[in-house]
């Protein structure tokens, strides 16, 4: 069964989709976070339950990112989502350290691509359906850019400064 919920946060009102799962903590697997606006963001579909409770756990993690007092998540995402490339390039990006960047080409490196594989990396990290959680906005352009986050370059920064001692807005 397909859950949902909304939770406010400092990027706007954040969408979790996710399904009942035995092993996960609060009995919910995270299979998508969305923010307001998001290219290729989920969007409620019929049939799906919203059930607020469900995502408890979800929630204080996130609540607490955001407060500055939670450096990572321990959250279980659903199973099967991805491509086989997809999921390396994402697991690479669950390696980041909190507060840290890395290029493209150094995700590339990561999981064993060739430069000329930056381009599939930055599609890949385009299509990561767990915003904030996976964190895509630590990766930034070989300059040292801020480049391509669906969820918005604004909130791209956001995220950064909160992550390097600034505070969420």
């Amino acid at each position: 069964m397909t859950l949902y919920t909304t939770i406010d946060s400092p990027l706007g009102e954040l969408l979790l989709v996710g399904e009942e799962s035995a092993t996960a903590r609060g009995g919910t697997a995270l299979a998508s976070l969305s923010v307001p606006g998001q290219k290729g963001g989920a969007t409620v579909q019929d049939g799906w339950t919203r059930d607020d409770g469900a995502f408890g756990t979800i929630a204080a993690q996130l609540s607490a990112y955001f407060e500055g007092s939670r450096a990572g998540f321990g959250i279980e995402y659903a199973a099967g989502r991805g491509t086989d490339f997809q999921r390396r390039v994402w697991q690479a990006l669950e390696a980041i350290p909190y507060g840290t960047t890395l290029s493209y080409g150094e995700i590339a490196a990561r999981i064993g691509a060739s430069r000329m594989a930056v381009r599939s990396v930055g599609t890949a990290i385009g299509a990561n359906p767990l915003l904030v959680v996976r964190p895509c906005h630590r990766v930034i352009g070989a300059s040292g850019a801020l480049t391509g986050y669906s969820g918005g370059l604004d909130r791209k920064q956001l995220l950064l400064d909160l992550e390097n001692g600034h505070g969420a807005a």
